[in-house]
């Protein structure tokens, strides 16, 4: 990598919610930025603002993880605008509540992709880079849905089960090169999340949200971590779920999504 090369922390899904704070957070630390997302305008708002208030470069890539390409096309574009990747947070994913045969399935098929597959791809092009830096890490954003299964919601469950099993065996593998990999697992959270995913109206929110803010801070602060949940609550809910037969912690999961 030249000299010259721009030495950033790759963000996804940065447009708004837990990856908007992600940006504003590695801002105040002073972290150079690539954020990404399908919506170019919110990024680059978000960009001037992050540069004039905290004196950082940060470059803006519109970008759809939904596309089969789109990991390996980021890559390439972070390799020609020459960005030594530093960081990498894999925030980009979504959801949708109904059944299996209620969604269209190419919404679970996308949901697969952006949450699963281009979260792997970009994970395994970036990874060489990211062993040649000091201090390097991935966050890979999961849930505690990651924990058990989850009637009405049965892929978006079942993706980030992937993300935390993938997140926790990758921590092994890389650790010894310096790399830190976390899978940071926050329950229900004050953003745009809630409303794309047709969830504003469940139990689970209704019963009460974590802001971005402590979400983001509490994975920065403990990225060396394999796993991070945010707050006591989502903490006794996941250890309280391991003790619980997988019958009654599915159930009460599709209970809180009712």
């Amino acid at each position: 990598m030249d000299s010259a090369a721009l030495r950033a922390v790759v963000v996804t899904g940065a447009s708004a919610g837990i990856g908007e704070e992600f940006a504003r957070q590695l801002a105040v630390s002073g972290h150079h930025l690539v954020l990404v997302a399908r919506r170019l305008d919110r990024l680059e708002a978000l960009a001037s603002e992050l540069k004039a208030r905290h004196n950082i470069q940060a470059l803006c890539i519109a970008s759809d993880l939904a596309r089969t390409d789109a990991a390996e096309t980021l890559a390439a574009e972070l390799e020609a605008k020459q960005v030594q990747v530093t960081g990498l947070v894999n925030n980009a994913g979504f959801g949708d509540r109904g059944s299996v045969q209620a969604l269209p399935l190419q919404r679970q098929l996308d949901m697969i992709q952006v949450n699963v597959t281009s979260l792997v791809d970009l994970t395994w092009r970036l990874l060489p880079g990211l062993k040649a830096v000091p201090n390097s890490f991935v966050i890979n954003v999961a849930s505690t849905a990651a924990f058990q299964a989850g009637p009405n919601m049965a892929v978006y469950y079942a993706s980030k089960a992937f993300v935390l099993s993938f997140s926790e065996a990758l921590h092994e593998e890389v650790k010894g090169d310096g790399v830190a990999v976390s899978a940071l697992c926050p329950g229900a959270t004050d953003s745009e999340f809630a409303s794309e995913a047709n969830m504003t109206n469940t139990l689970l929110f209704k019963a009460g949200t974590m802001t971005p803010e402590a979400v983001v801070r509490k994975a920065l602060d403990a990225r060396r971590r394999a796993i991070v949940i945010p707050g006591l609550k989502n903490l006794l809910l996941v250890w309280m779920g391991k003790l619980s037969p997988r019958m009654i912690t599915r159930r009460l999961a599709g209970w809180l999504q009712a």
